[in-house]
């Protein structure tokens, strides 16, 4: 083992100040969100009529100026949606040809980094606030965790009286503390010797957290505790993060309101949308542009309507994602649903979001029947998708990409 005592210096960096690059992980084809990644990255899921990476690139450092994606699953998507820069960002492309874990991911982007003393590591599919990823640089060597209900779901964090990393542990049964590790790191070149030499784990993956583990044995990584982690591992999870969102929303009108429209609260109105007469709206509500909303129509809080959706007559949306061109037609119901983009719903579809017997919602996640734990959920809804007349969504279900229902169809299973 080496000579700890080389290593004594403080985890603040003193270079922290110019930490520069940063490495985003979207590689992945995230089963899980399915239907919604069926047809698109998860990194360019909406939320807030936002991609979760736009919103993550939003949230980085301000010194953070060139970014390294690691890419593979419908890359060609990410690359024409971001092309060689975001704002004052440059973006760089780097393919991970074969998914074998965050370990190997970040190995690819060794011949870009290699000489570079700190730079920035993260998961491309939660939500991560500023302020945190701000705390995170300002150190050498770091993890951000957090404390969570289900440790035994993450990798669980032990740590010293200084508050340093002492090992993570991947999924335990009989997790030793509730604190998590939420992908997030600073490291330095030091990393990739490690990385090519790491075993794979027991899924079957070259683990980044294995490597984390020989450095914490020999140099001090902080563990700096996260106050707004957002983790997005299934479809509902678009649903806490649109609403986080939403509260930031101020009234600004770029549209046109007629007469007899009725709003109360924070809502934006996107360029070319109309409000029609007898819209009620309660916010915070987000509507994108050249939408067509009404006549008598409700929508209600913690709603994004993407662009050129259509909201008929005498429908009722609650707290919804709903994606670009997608027409929800009259007399429909639709509460806490997400749906994705090109959707039509016909006249009187219902999307069920309470059970009869008042438990938690739950949903098929490929073999598994997975607790949402929510009390309310509706339909995921994906690409392309049509529904006949009068069809009923019972709770949870989901549509997949250029599903179809018939006149009066009750939708109880999921519909491939």
């Amino acid at each position: 083992m080496q000579n700890t005592s080389k290593f004594l210096m403080s985890t603040e960096s003193a270079n922290a100040g110019i930490l520069s690059k940063a490495v985003i992980l979207v590689a992945g084809k995230s089963t899980r969100t399915y239907p919604l990644t069926c047809t698109r990255p998860k990194a360019l899921l909406k939320v807030a009529n936002k991609t979760i990476l736009e919103i993550m690139l939003d949230n980085l450092p301000k010194n953070i100026t060139e970014i390294f994606l690691i890419v593979n699953y419908k890359k060609e998507m990410i690359q024409e949606t971001f092309k060689s820069h975001y704002k004052n960002i440059k973006i760089n492309y780097v393919e991970q040809k074969e998914t074998k874990g965050t370990g190997h991911a970040l190995l690819q982007a060794e011949q870009f980094l290699k000489n570079e003393d700190n730079f920035l590591v993260m998961i491309g599919d939660d939500y991560f606030s500023a302020e945190d990823l701000a705390a995170v640089s300002k150190h050498a060597s770091t993890i951000l965790a957090q404390e969570v209900e289900h440790p035994e779901w993450y990798g669980v964090l032990t740590t010293n009286a200084k508050n340093e990393l002492v090992g993570i542990e991947e999924k335990p049964a009989k997790p030793k503390t509730n604190l998590v590790n939420t992908g997030v790191y600073v490291l330095s070149k030091e990393i990739f010797p490690l990385l090519a030499k790491v075993k794979k784990s027991k899924r079957g993956e070259y683990e980044l957290t294995d490597a984390i583990n020989i450095i914490a044995k020999t140099k001090p990584i902080a563990v700096v505790k996260a106050k707004d982690w957002q983790p997005m591992t299934y479809p509902w999870h678009l649903l806490d993060v649109n609403k986080k969102l939403l509260n930031q929303v101020k009234f600004k009108n770029d549209g046109k309101i007629e007469q007899g429209v009725t709003i109360h609260g924070a809502v934006e109105i996107g360029k070319g949308t109309i409000l029609k007469s007898g819209t009620y709206i309660e916010g915070p509500v987000l509507i994108g542009e050249n939408c067509t909303i009404g006549p008598n129509c409700y929508i209600r809080a913690d709603t994004s309507l993407g662009n050129k959706v259509k909201i008929g007559n005498a429908v009722e949306v609650k707290n919804c994602v709903v994606g670009d061109h997608t027409s929800i037609g009259h007399l429909s119901y639709v509460g806490d649903s997400v749906i994705g983009e090109h959707v039509n719903f016909g006249a009187g579809t219902i999307a069920a979001n309470l059970r009869h017997d008042d438990q938690t919602v739950k949903s098929q996640v490929g073999k598994n029947l997975v607790d949402s734990g929510r009390r309310k959920l509706g339909a995921i809804i994906g690409d392309h998708v049509h529904t006949g007349v009068h069809t009923s969504i019972y709770p949870g279900r989901k549509l997949w990409p250029h599903a179809a229902t018939v006149p009066g169809e009750a939708v109880k299973k999921d519909k491939e």
